[in-house]
């Protein structure tokens, strides 16, 4: 039974409004929006237009970069976001790999480790904010002096916390405090500072896997593990529809279809994959782009299971 959501960017009023409207009405889980300040618009302030139109939906940024964003004003947003949405915010949380992003509010991107641990400072204060408790903190990732957010108060009393990483410190952190871990099986940053080598193969899945699990030991509830989707292709021919990714990443188009971040095939085949990479992987959400949307919309009550448990009721 598979979760889907949908990130997405907003180019003018009347379309975001319409995406928002349209995917809660097809039956997706959640609108979450990128944060890349400079390169796409403010994710709360789409988020709340975005709320205004609906009444169900999950709303989160997808996700926020700890390195440029100070935790007081991060958790503002959030809570404002929650409050003009009566309750469906989500905090979504990463360590920022876009160097052009750190320089544009002065500083210089550290390393990865650097990066860790500046993310979990940032989530940890942000989470103590969102609480309602004051936070003092002066390290050398993160100086903040008796902050605390007085109003707005969210709604929710424990607003859901994803962490999206393939580092395997932050993943073991995350598998530790996260309620859902945000998997793109991303490796290396290019020089362009945007895109990314992958990891991709099963191998490292599993080394990504294993560092959530022994985060999780000990957790009486694990976290939701999804991934983030980079290519949908409904196609009788999924190995061709694979064909380009698999040559931009160097894999072949089976290594393609075999991981959870690509969905190509027929319908019967994406919904065979997705239940199958539940099974081998303990995947249950997907994320994917607002691309994505027509195509499947109509296979949502059979990616949640809803047909198969309508079945069951007949017999």
């Amino acid at each position: 039974m598979a979760t889907f959501s949908v990130q997405a960017q907003p180019t003018d009023a009347a379309s975001w409004t319409e995406l928002a409207r349209t995917v809660e009405a097809a039956g997706f889980d959640a609108l979450f929006a990128a944060d890349h300040p400079g390169d796409c618009a403010s994710p709360f302030v789409a988020l709340a237009a975005a709320a205004a139109v609906t009444s169900t939906l999950g709303l989160g940024s997808y996700v926020s970069n700890a390195g440029v964003r100070e935790p007081i004003l991060l958790a503002a947003d959030v809570a404002t976001l929650d409050v003009v949405s009566g309750g469906r915010a989500r905090f979504g949380v990463g360590a920022g790999h876009t160097p052009a992003e750190w320089r544009a509010v002065g500083r210089e991107r550290p390393d990865v480790a650097g990066r860790v641990r500046r993310c979990v400072a940032v989530t940890e204060a942000v989470r103590a904010l969102l609480a309602g408790d004051e936070i003092t903190v002066d390290t050398g990732e993160l100086t903040s002096h008796a902050a605390r957010l007085k109003a707005p108060r969210p709604v929710q009393d424990r607003i859901p916390l994803t962490v999206g990483t393939s580092n395997s410190t932050l993943l073991r952190w995350a598998g530790r405090h996260a309620d859902v871990v945000g998997l793109a099986g991303l490796g290396r940053t290019l020089p362009d500072g945007h895109q990314h080598t992958v990891r991709w193969r099963a191998d490292q899945i599993e080394a990504q896997l294993a560092c959530v699990a022994a985060g999780a030991a000990g957790r009486d509830t694990p976290p939701v593990l999804e991934a983030l989707v980079q290519h949908v292709a409904v196609s009788d021919d999924a190995e061709a529809a694979a064909a380009g990714t698999a040559a931009e990443t160097g894999l072949t188009p089976a290594e393609v279809l075999a991981t959870p971040f690509v969905l190509a095939g027929t319908p019967d085949e994406i919904v065979a994959a997705v239940a199958g990479h539940e099974r081998r992987w303990g995947i249950t959400r997907f994320v994917v782009r607002a691309g994505a949307v027509d195509a499947l919309a109509p296979l949502l009550p059979r990616l949640a299971g809803k047909e198969l448990d309508f079945e069951h009721t007949r017999k």
